[in-house]
């Protein structure tokens, strides 16, 4: 069970995503795992299954193409990015069982704070009385994969007004400090990373 934790600090949506393809491309069969905990300038972020009809306004914040599942979503200051980057042909896991992994840590780290929180078979991710607070979207390639979660913990929600979240028209956000939880977005990943730790190693 090797794994590495690196803290990114704020980093450029891009650069990032870029050095998660080519750690993919290059891994050996014995690398270790990596977990990258970071947060991204203000970015939209479409995924392969990504329709342009649901950015409705971007104004002034990028929209990048990328290559996970799912349709839109925001990233931005005050919220965790979790990425995984995780031999899953090692591990055993599918898809579909990674996704169920990453959800259930979140609900899990978040039941530490009193939120009852839920996910839906019918849209990924994760909600607080219907209103989602986290997102899920992983590449798989070679038998491992990239990509992960985002967390809303602290930040400007408004964005997501400018898109339809996950290609739901009116689906509302909330994040920790609505709920009136304050909590620096480092020490968030705390909690969500062991419960991915013990759930995607067992």
């Amino acid at each position: 069970m090797d794994y590495r934790i690196d803290k990114l600090g704020r980093q450029d949506y891009q650069s990032v995503w870029r050095r998660m393809q080519q750690f993919t491309e290059q891994r050996q069969a014995d690398e270790i795992d990596r977990f990258w905990i970071v947060e991204h300038p203000p970015v939209f972020t479409l995924g392969l299954n990504g329709k342009q009809e649901h950015i409705l306004n971007p104004g002034n914040i990028p929209v990048v193409e990328t290559d996970r599942g799912g349709q839109v979503t925001y990233h931005g200051p005050g919220q965790l990015v979790l990425y995984i980057l995780l031999n899953i042909k090692r591990l055993n896991k599918g898809p579909r069982q990674l996704i169920s992994c990453l959800e259930n840590a979140m609900i899990s780290a978040l039941a530490q704070y009193g939120l009852k929180i839920e996910a839906r078979k019918d849209a990924p991710g994760v909600y607080l009385e219907r209103k989602k607070i986290g997102s899920v979207g992983l590449r798989i390639k070679n038998g491992c994969c990239y990509h992960g979660l985002s967390l809303n913990n602290n930040m400007d929600l408004a964005p997501f007004q400018q898109i339809n979240p996950c290609g739901y028209a009116g689906l509302e956000v909330t994040q920790l400090a609505d709920q009136q939880i304050h909590i620096e977005t480092y020490e968030l990943a705390v909690p969500v990373l062991h419960h991915i730790i013990k759930n995607c190693y067992r």
